[in-house]
């Protein structure tokens, strides 16, 4: 009965202390992609992707209700850093649902105004500097005018009453009140003991720093595991790298997805029979501002968990060249700098030789003859110096001329049988990264699909004779990126090259940048006039280091600008759902395309080829 009663009285308590409005809460991930054009038509920062703001601490005065509720304690604000612009997973600070989705789009516009059409160093205060981003805003997009407006009244009926304030408190939430009135109009406001109420019409005043940049390893399903589950829809969080407790039982890790979105440490000995469960462990992640994670190999049966297992030095593939420098794109600094990336060439010279797998042999069999279809028809190539045949014209104008007096060669008198071969060079970039290691079924993991797709792309593109090469890559930090050859241009697709597809395994990180300059040198070398890079991935550019977030995804960007002034044509095919958040500005409209169902990777991979070279 007392259980029964608390909980009432929670509920009762908690719901009389909410202000918001629940029933009428708006969802980003139902606007994301009409936002993000929003964002983007406004010309807002192309390189930036929209995510969920983390929940931070709200250090404003609580009401009484509030304190006993023990609600409140945590907002969701808007703010912009380098990498994303940050948005609230749900707004319901309004009754009235359209003026929530209202704020989803001037929130977007505010964010919209580039740094520079703000007077002052980055440094102003927040209270001065968010009144400047809405005289931008309210200048550069008139349209957006009417919409604050609306906004601005009603939060205004949500402001406390500064009739029931007192000193610094009561001017501090006047000077708010005339800045959303009138922006501009003042620029200070009084230290308080404790922060003014939240404006969520405005930016973050002090925005979290995420732990994006110190991300130290990627996605990863450990076939030993029970359930897993990736949480959805939750934010980047401050991460940091701690010891494991010293303890033969530990704490519970998390997905390598989310390494990065970590948080709270505590060094206690938690065995297995007093786990918590997915749900308590997804609200536990969720609750916490910051995630520590430390190296566990003990198996769970179900957790939120990441595997850093790497491969061993005794596995690796036999070195061909590990002297190869290359530039890396600064995006900070706007330049490229020299000798900043190394290339270690391999090849798997132990790999067994091996036959098509039995598995892919009747969709090869029709990808061949699909394939043949389209290969330019054999025809006779007259006048040549040598042949299978005399050609009868050349024949009879050699002897017209001899007989006439004339002093002509006896050359050119043959003519041969040859395919129509294009003018074309392929060169195929697969992403061999440790996220690779994922299941994507109870029977595959990534790893898998992308040799199938191997495989397959192999077989269609030696029955049509172009000539065509395939690497594997992976990195750990610039230096080295490691290259795995598994066909050049001058070999022969056989049974060895079927042996180095069914020897790749899954390394380390993903340098997108480096690879694709890499194979672009490559490529530009074939000196055909039609030459393809087609880059296989299944996540976004990331390393240990920088290039985890914008720096990797700029630095791919300019590696691809820099292919096409080579005249190449580079085309991305990912199986990450959420590619269209960040391959447009990479690649541009038009040059990716997101396979939704990685298990289709293998039969679409060689269809995507085929419509990307007709004539």
């Amino acid at each position: 009965m007392e259980e029964k009663v608390g909980e009432l009285w929670h509920k009762l308590i908690t719901r009389a202390a909410d202000a918001q409005h629940p029933k009428a809460a708006v969802y980003l991930h139902d606007l994301r992609k009409t936002l993000g054009i929003f964002f983007r038509a406004l010309g807002g920062d192309s390189g930036l992707q929209l995510e969920i703001a983390d929940a931070t601490s709200n250090l404003s005065r609580r009401n009484l209700l509030q304190r006993i509720a023990g609600s409140n304690t945590k907002i969701q604000l808007a703010w912009r850093d380098e990498n994303a612009l940050k948005l609230p997973a749900s707004i319901a600070w309004f009754e009235d649902p359209a003026l929530n989705t209202d704020l989803y789009y001037w929130l977007a516009c505010l964010a919209a105004v580039p740094d520079d059409a703000v007077d002052g160093p980055q440094t102003i205060h927040w209270f001065a500097r968010n009144q400047a981003m809405v005289l931008n805003a309210l200048e550069h997009f008139p349209g957006i005018r009417p919409r604050y407006q609306r906004l601005v009244n009603a939060h205004l009926l949500q402001r406390p009453d500064t009739g029931k304030l007192k000193g610094e408190d009561a001017e501090a939430e006047l000077g708010i009140q005339q800045a959303l009135k009138s922006p501009g109009s003042i620029q200070h406001i009084p230290y308080t003991r404790y922060p003014p109420q939240p404006v969520p019409l405005w930016l973050h005043p002090d925005p979290p720093l995420t732990g994006g940049s110190q991300r130290e390893a990627e996605d990863s399903d450990s076939a030993s595991a029970g359930d897993s589950r990736e949480i959805e829809e939750m934010a980047k969080r401050q991460a940091e790298r701690v010891e494991e407790p010293e303890s033969e039982r530990g704490l519970i890790t998390v997905r390598m997805e989310n390494i990065f979105t970590m948080g709270e440490f505590v060094n206690v000995d938690r065995g297995t029979e007093d786990e918590d469960d997915m749900d308590r462990a997804e609200n536990v992640a969720r609750e916490l501002d910051k995630l520590s994670v430390s190296k566990n190999a003990r198996a769970s049966k179900n957790k939120l968990k990441f595997d850093l297992d790497l491969p061993s030095a005794e596995s690796d593939d036999t070195v061909l060249s590990d002297g190869i420098l290359l530039p890396e794109w600064d995006w900070k600094k706007q330049q490229l700098l020299p000798n900043r990336c190394r290339i270690v060439q391999m090849i798997a010279d132990d790999a067994e030789p091996c036959p098509l797998p039995a598995h892919l042999t009747r969709t090869a069999k029709r990808l061949r003859d699909q394939f043949q279809a389209i290969t330019p028809a054999r025809t006779w190539h007259n006048r040549q110096m040598d042949g299978q045949d005399i050609d009868i014209d050349a024949y009879l104008r050699f002897i017209a001329d001899r007989t006439a007096g004339h002093k002509v060669a006896a050359e050119n008198l043959y003519r041969e049988m040859r395919s129509g071969a294009r003018d074309l060079a392929c060169l195929l970039l697969a992403d061999l990264s440790l996220s690779t290691d994922a299941h994507i079924n109870d029977n595959y993991r990534v790893i898998d699909v992308i040799r199938d797709s191997l495989y397959l792309f192999a077989e269609s593109l030696n029955a049509t004779g172009d000539r065509f090469s395939m690497l594997g890559f992976s990195s750990r930090r610039r230096n080295p990126i490691r290259v795995h050859q598994l066909k050049n241009f001058d070999e022969t697709y056989n049974a060895t090259i079927r042996g180095r597809i069914n020897a790749i395994k899954p390394g380390y990180y993903t340098r997108l940048g480096a690879g694709i300059r890499h194979a672009s040198e490559l490529l530009k070398n074939q000196g055909s006039s039609n030459q393809l890079l087609l880059i296989l991935t299944d996540g976004k550019p990331n390393d240990l280091d920088q290039y985890e977030g914008r720096y990797g995804i700029e630095d791919t960007r300019q590696a691809v600008i820099e292919a096409r002034q080579m005249g190449l044509q580079p085309f991305c095919v990912t199986i990450d759902s959420k590619g269209n958040d960040y391959l447009p500005h990479i690649f541009g409209n038009g040059a990716y395309v997101v396979v939704r169902n990685p298990e289709q990777l293998p039969r679409e991979l060689p269809r995507l080829y085929a419509l990307l070279t007709r004539d």
